[in-house]
C-alpha cells in the first residue's frame, strides 16, 4: 500500500513539474521592435510671442479746458471718424466768431481800398497792404476752426476703445492729456525672438514657402486658425541674449486677438532625409543617449546615439542609428545588453499614431 501511494505522489510532482515547465515557456516573453525610417520632414521650432495690434495709438486732448461729454465707452467698436470726446468748446466757438468777423472787416477795407486804387485815389502799396490784412484775417480765421476742431476728439481710424485714463465728464484737460488708447485689430503684428543658429537656418531656406509661414498657439494652448506670415526681421542681434526680433503678420478676422496678448510661434523648418526614431526607444546613461539596436542574431546592443532635433514623439538621429536598422520599441528595462530576444516588428507609423492618441486621451 506505502508503494502504491509512493508511486502516485512521485507521478503528481513529475507531472506538476512539467505543467510548469510548459507554462514558463508559453509565457515566454515577445517584444516589439521598429526599423529606423529615413525620410522629409518638418520641425516646428516653439517661441514665445508678444502680439501687437497693426495700429495702436494713444488718443490725447489737443487742447486745454473742461471735458463736457464721452460719446462711447471703453472696449466698444468705433468707425473712422466717430466723436469719442467733445471738450467744452465756448472759447474756442467765440474765438472763431471774432476772427471771422475780422475777414469780413478786413473783405470790406479791400474791397474799398480796390475801388480808389482803380481810380488812382490811392497807390497800389496800400492796395497790396489791404490785401495782406485780409490774407492774415483769413489765416486768423482758419487758425481758429483749428482750435475749435481740435475740442472734438473724433477716431482716426476703425478699431477698439481703450481705458479710459482716469477721466471723466467735468475732468479739466491739459493739452497733450491722455484720454485713451485705439487699437485696429483686423490685423495683428506677432513678435517673437530667434537665436542666432535658428536665425541662419531660417535664411538658408526662407526662400521656400514653409519656412515663410508661421502659426500661433494661444494662452489657452488652442492653435489660431489663420497662417501667419513673416514680414520682416529685426536689423541688430541683441548682444546680451543672442537673439534677433522676427515679426510675422496675422489676418484677426474674427477679432480674438487683442493688442497685448501672449502666445507660442511655430516656425516650420524643412528637414530632408532625417534619420526618425521613436522618442519612447530611448533610454539615458549619464546623460547620454542610447537605444537598444537588434542585430541579425536577433540579440540587443546598447547603441549611443547623437540627437539633433526634437519632435512630438520623434527624435532627428544624426549617429548612431541607420535608416533599416532594429530598434526595441518596448520592453527596454526587461532586457539587457547581449540579451537574445524574440520579438514582432511594428511599424513606425502605427507607433506614432498610437503614441499620438495616447497623449490626446
Amino acid at each position: 500500500m506505502k508503494t502504491i501511494i509512493f508511486i502516485v505522489l512521485l507521478s503528481t510532482i513529475i507531472l506538476s513539474g512539467c505543467i510548469h515547465k510548459e507554462h514558463i515557456q508559453h509565457e515566454e516573453a515577445i517584444f516589439k521592435i521598429t526599423k529606423v525610417i529615413q525620410r522629409d520632414t518638418t520641425l516646428n521650432q516653439t517661441y514665445v510671442c508678444q502680439i501687437r495690434s497693426i495700429q495702436h495709438i494713444e488718443m490725447r486732448a489737443l487742447e486745454k479746458g473742461y471735458l463736457q461729454k464721452v460719446f462711447v465707452d471703453e472696449g466698444k467698436k468705433v468707425k473712422k471718424g466717430q466723436l469719442l470726446f467733445q471738450i467744452l468748446p465756448i472759447v474756442y466757438q467765440a474765438e472763431a466768431q471774432r476772427a471771422k468777423a475780422e475777414v469780413s472787416f478786413a473783405e470790406i477795407e479791400y474791397q474799398n481800398t480796390k475801388a480808389l486804387a482803380d481810380s488812382n485815389v490811392v497807390s497800389k502799396n496800400e492796395l497790396a497792404l489791404a490785401k495782406a490784412t485780409l490774407d492774415k484775417e483769413k489765416a486768423d480765421y482758419q487758425l481758429a476752426k483749428a482750435h475749435l476742431s481740435f475740442t472734438e476728439i473724433r477716431a482716426p481710424f476703425d478699431g477698439i476703445v481703450g481705458r479710459f485714463n482716469d477721466v471723466r465728464v467735468g475732468s479739466l484737460l491739459d493739452e497733450g492729456e491722455l484720454l485713451t488708447t485705439l487699437s485696429d485689430n483686423k490685423k495683428m503684428w506677432v513678435y517673437f525672438n530667434v537665436p542666432e543658429s535658428e536665425y541662419i537656418d531660417y535664411m538658408n531656406n526662407r526662400n521656400t514657402e514653409v519656412a515663410a509661414r508661421v502659426t500661433l498657439q494661444m494662452a489657452n494652448n488652442e492653435m489660431f486658425k489663420q497662417e501667419g506670415v513673416i514680414e520682416t526681421i529685426e536689423a541688430d542681434f541683441n548682444n546680451e541674449t543672442g537673439n534677433i526680433a522676427f515679426r510675422a503678420a496675422f489676418e484677426n478676422p474674427t477679432g480674438i486677438l487683442r493688442h497685448g496678448e501672449t502666445g507660442n510661434i511655430f516656425m516650420h523648418k524643412p528637414l530632408k532625409g532625417a534619420i526618425l526614431i521613436p522618442q519612447a526607444a530611448t533610454f539615458e546613461v549619464l546623460d547620454k543617449k542610447f537605444v537598444y539596436a537588434v542585430d541579425s542574431n536577433d540579440v540587443v546592443h546598447a547603441q549611443e546615439i547623437t540627437i539633433r532635433n526634437e519632435m512630438p514623439h520623434i527624435y532627428e538621429v544624426t549617429e548612431g542609428l541607420n535608416p533599416g536598422d532594429k530598434i526595441l520599441i518596448e520592453g527596454i528595462r526587461k532586457v539587457k545588453n547581449g540579451d537574445k530576444i524574440h520579438y514582432t516588428e511594428k511599424a513606425f507609423d502605427s507607433i506614432l499614431r498610437e503614441l499620438t492618441s495616447l497623449k490626446a486621451e
